[in-house]
């Protein structure tokens, strides 16, 4: 089972183990870490469950899609690594794959 380590706002890491085939949002929030509201619940209509994504993984993660560079835009905290979880589909090739949450908006 692939690893995510998950910084939290106050700077506690936490490695959990992901279900491949899930978002990077679904293993986040099914490992119980609640300061990611993810308020859409995935839809890609809100930009609540956005993380910054380690530098090292980030050409192995999909390109953002239109909609999803349109709510980083509305982040007063979007950063060159700033993606939103619910759009990571994560899978054995993001083994060990670090994100940190974002604060809030």
């Amino acid at each position: 089972m692939p690893k995510l380590t998950v910084v939290t706002r106050e700077g506690d890491e936490r490695e959990i183990d992901g279900e491949a085939g899930l978002s990077v949002m679904e293993v986040i929030r099914d490992a119980g870490i609640d300061e990611l509201l993810a308020l859409c619940g995935g839809c890609c209509s809100c930009a609540t469950c956005q993380v910054f994504v380690d530098p090292e993984f980030a050409d192995r993660l999909p390109p953002l899609s239109e909609d999803e560079n349109d709510l980083l835009d509305t982040s007063d905290h979007r950063t060159a690594y700033s993606r939103l979880s619910c759009q990571i589909p994560f899978d054995d090739t993001l083994d060990g794959l670090r994100v940190t949450i974002t604060p809030e908006d």
